[in-house]
């Protein structure tokens, strides 16, 4: 299969190309996060965050507060994939395993917090309703004076929260509101524990869906347990005799699986551009971008200033369908700018992308982006040959 087929169809089951089907406002929202089955929650704030990021890139009139209505209407919630994430309420028995797994101290992560302060945290909530952590601080610092340290109520908090007693039911911004798991859930929820099988056939289920091309790893991603990969392997071999996947033997000798339906469907070529958060979910699985989108990416704002090539947050830039640079922003939200820091564009797209629709387009992204991030003006004076496309 040729690999612009393999990058149109991976980015069709990422709704990054459009389609017949539209994503409007909130309903538009509640059903990608449906078809994606997780969107990522990130604080770094230098350009908008992640989660409204991944979304307006993908839903007509997206609006930051569909989150939190989504979340109060019980069709939402927030929890661990593999990372903090928004998910579709549908799916929430899937997240038990993990809940129950934390609850049992299986958890390498989550397991220190303090039984007696977590008994009173869930009275205290039980009382009051719901509770912020400064909330909670404030009332235990009357309680226990100031020897009581915020880090201790923390690590209360989120085993409560990964163990399932609590949830969150509102967002001020990127800070969260606790309450009783039991008033967030719709009564008629099935709480049901998933069986190994079934939570093998979830994972295949959401990776065809949302991505449409993947390796067993893929598959798999950061879930470990030999239990699970002998359950994958016989759902992939299952699916393989359905047809409802076809293996493609790569040169290293790995297959990946494609979706068998959509091969059947040829796309046309987009010619768009886009600008991708680092967490947008079509670039998570970076052995995949390379296999497919031949990018090799990494997220630079955790490294030293000194080893960053490409900027502190370098956001990809997806044009037609290919990932063709790199460009680091930052919104000034105060003063309403959006400042370009650097750019960078993949040698081999300099051989064949044309130069002058390429710019066009990017700086109309662009403006359109510094709207998204509250800013008016889109700063060029660090990059400075892009002016000669600005308008």
């Amino acid at each position: 299969m040729h690999q612009q087929n393999l990058r149109q169809l991976a980015l069709a089951h990422q709704k990054l190309i459009p389609d017949a089907t539209e994503y409007i406002g909130k309903s538009g929202t509640l059903s990608m996060i449906q078809h994606l089955g997780y969107v990522q929650i990130d604080t770094i704030s230098v350009v908008e965050r992640a989660h409204h990021h991944v979304l307006w890139n993908r839903v007509q009139d997206y609006q930051q507060d569909h989150l939190n209505h989504l979340v109060k209407d019980q069709q939402i919630f927030e929890y661990w994939a593999h990372a903090a994430a928004y998910l579709p309420m549908r799916d929430y028995r899937f997240a038990l395993i993990q809940m129950n797994a934390v609850r049992r101290g299986e958890s390498r992560y989550f397991n220190r917090g303090e039984p007696q302060l977590m008994t009173e945290i869930m009275a205290q909530i039980t009382a009051e309703g719901p509770l912020k952590l400064r909330d909670m601080e404030l009332r235990h610092r009357q309680v226990a004076g100031q020897g009581w340290k915020s880090s201790t109520g923390r690590r209360a908090l989120e085993q409560l929260f990964m163990q399932g007693d609590l949830m969150i039911c509102q967002r001020q911004g990127m800070e969260k509101i606790y309450d009783l798991t039991a008033r967030c859930l719709p009564v008629d929820l099935d709480l049901s524990e998933p069986d190994l099988q079934q939570y093998a056939q979830y994972l295949f289920d959401q990776t065809l869906r949302a991505h449409g091309i993947f390796s067993l790893k893929q598959l798999l991603h950061l879930k470990t347990g030999q239990s699970l990969q002998k359950a994958m392997r016989q759902i992939i071999d299952e699916q393989l005799q359905l047809g409802t996947i076809t293996p493609i033997q790569q040169t290293n000798g790995q297959f990946l699986y494609v979706d068998t339906q959509a091969l059947a469907h040829t796309l046309q070529p987009q010619v768009q551009l886009k600008i991708l958060s680092p967490f947008d979910n079509v670039l998570i699985h970076r052995e995949r971008l390379e296999q497919i989108f031949a990018m090799d990416y990494r997220l630079e704002c955790y490294l030293p200033a000194e080893q960053r090539r490409f900027g502190y947050f370098c956001l990809p830039i997806l044009y037609a369908d290919q990932l063709v640079g790199r460009i680091d922003c930052k919104a000034h939200r105060g003063e309403k700018i959006l400042q370009l820091c650097s750019f960078h564009l993949q040698e081999e797209a300099k051989s064949w992308l044309d130069q002058d629709q390429f710019y066009f387009l990017l700086m109309q992204e662009l403006e359109r982006f510094a709207a998204f991030n509250q800013c008016n003006v889109v700063d060029t004076t660090e990059i400075k040959f892009l002016q000669k496309w600005q308008s």
